[in-house]
């Protein structure tokens, strides 16, 4: 059994550019007017904003107000970068000019390809020299996002970043790697209790055995945003909102995280 103190929530999703706006979607079904196309991560220069994949700047967005909900530098966490997918449309592009023009290939581009570029981003745009960590478990990859911040907690961090994204497939791979809109969440888990900040324990099990939790996959959140690779992490946002004390992940194959939220 893993646990840890929930200290900050970021994100930012289509329509929904903040936790406050998606805490007004779940509970009220109330949405802001006129939000932002694209999040614009003022961690970044303008020059370097103006360059970053959709991936990146959401990453960055929802990492940046994890760690203002929390009270915490950026540059002194460790971070956990979780993505299905990472950025799609650039390998698509990339893919397309080696079979047509290789020479014509982007430096800017292929660096921005690579799994990691959140990662990279956030630690260059933070002044970081912290560990940053980037994995990815396909349609698990929240799941074992979270806990791979948990267990580095457990092994001695005092709080640890946790961001999870994806962004749109185009091309090819869409259609079989598909995935609509941009989607960022970022926590920010530490191992000190706080009064008033929800306390998450997490447990894996080979099987499912509490079928009396709310449903994980139907909330408004989930509904909205269902196109999006990063869909599985809404279920836990939806929960913490809606002050559930439990829900149920899938981890992997013949696996399920059972994760218990304390809200006070």
């Amino acid at each position: 059994m893993l646990t840890a103190t929930l200290e900050g929530i970021g994100f930012w999703g289509n329509g929904l550019p903040d936790w406050d706006s998606a805490c007004a979607w779940v509970l009220e079904g109330l949405r802001p007017e006129n939000p932002p196309a694209r999040p614009s991560p003022q961690l970044l220069a303008a020059n370097e904003r103006r360059r970053a994949p959709g991936t990146v700047a959401v990453a960055l967005e929802a990492a940046l107000a994890a760690c203002k909900a929390a009270d915490r530098a950026p540059a002194s966490l460790p971070a956990v970068f979780t993505s299905t997918y990472g950025e799609l449309s650039i390998t698509d592009y990339m893919c397309a000019t080696l079979a047509e023009d290789p020479r014509a290939i982007s430096p800017t581009k292929f660096h921005n390809s690579v799994h990691n570029a959140a990662a990279g981003y956030w630690t260059i745009g933070a002044g970081a020299h912290v560990p940053a960590t980037a994995i990815s478990a396909g349609p698990h990859s929240f799941a074992q996002g979270l806990l791979e911040a948990m267990v580095q907690l457990h092994a001695g961090e005092d709080a640890v970043l946790l961001v999870a994204y994806d962004g749109t497939t185009v091309g090819p791979l869409a259609q079989v790697s598909p995935s609509e809109g941009l989607l960022g969440v970022a926590l920010v888990l530490s191992r000190v209790g706080r009064a008033g900040q929800p306390t998450l324990t997490v447990n894996l099990h080979s099987e499912r055995n509490d079928l009396t939790a709310p449903p994980n996959a139907h909330g408004p959140l989930s509904q909205r945003l269902a196109g999006n690779a990063m869909q599985p992490a809404l279920p836990m946002l939806e929960a913490i909102a809606l002050q559930y004390r439990r829900l149920w992940l899938p981890a992997g194959p013949d696996q399920w995280m059972e994760i218990g939220i304390d809200h006070e």
